[in-house]
């Protein structure tokens, strides 16, 4: 007896154990980071939201800066059209939503201490004609910056390389997460 009363005792905290976790798991999807910042070698990487909340049908407000923090009055970056990628997930449909970028060399001129802004225009994402249909009305939405019902998750990027003498160089690709919703007009 006594031993079935310790059993049924260990039973019953564990339930209790892991409900109290599975809450605490769906409690912390909730949780919307509307800003990051990264700091690798003599750079700073910012992505931020300027709300956790959007409106739905509307765009959306996200911008990335790099900021040149080192010794030197100004450095040299090399990148492609932009050294900011903006990728996103949409987690309750699970839809991937591509930044694709032109793949020119650029090079910027970094000032210290005086950050390298770039505002989200949109636009991003895209599809197949063998897609679902509702997965091609989602990304048209997306694309015409109409932003639908979801929670987002951005996955931002800053990639780019300094020349660190005439033949070698080092390539940098500052990662940060941040999140938002967008909801049903109210």
């Amino acid at each position: 007896m006594r031993l079935f009363l310790m059993v049924a005792a260990v039973f019953l905290l564990s339930s209790c154990s892991s409900d109290n976790k599975q809450s605490s798991q769906l409690d912390g999807s909730n949780f919307l980071n509307t800003s990051a910042e990264i700091m690798e070698g003599n750079f700073v990487y910012r992505l931020a939201t300027e709300k956790e909340v959007y409106q739905e049908g509307g765009p959306v407000s996200l911008f990335a800066e790099l900021e040149y923090i080192g010794d030197q009055e100004e450095i040299t970056i090399y990148h492609a059209a932009s050294p900011f990628y903006f990728p996103m997930i949409e987690k309750t449909r699970n839809y991937t939503i591509d930044f694709p970028i032109n793949e020119p060399l650029i090079a910027t001129i970094l000032k210290k201490g005086q950050p390298l802004r770039k505002t989200y225009s949109g636009g991003s994402g895209g599809y197949g004609s063998e897609d679902k249909k509702e997965y091609v009305d989602f990304m048209k939405k997306i694309m015409n910056k109409q932003f639908p019902i979801g929670h987002y998750v951005v996955n931002g990027t800053a990639d780019f390389f300094i020349k660190t003498n005439e033949s070698s160089q080092k390539a940098y690709n500052l990662n940060a997460q941040i999140s938002f919703k967008v909801e049903s007009k109210k």
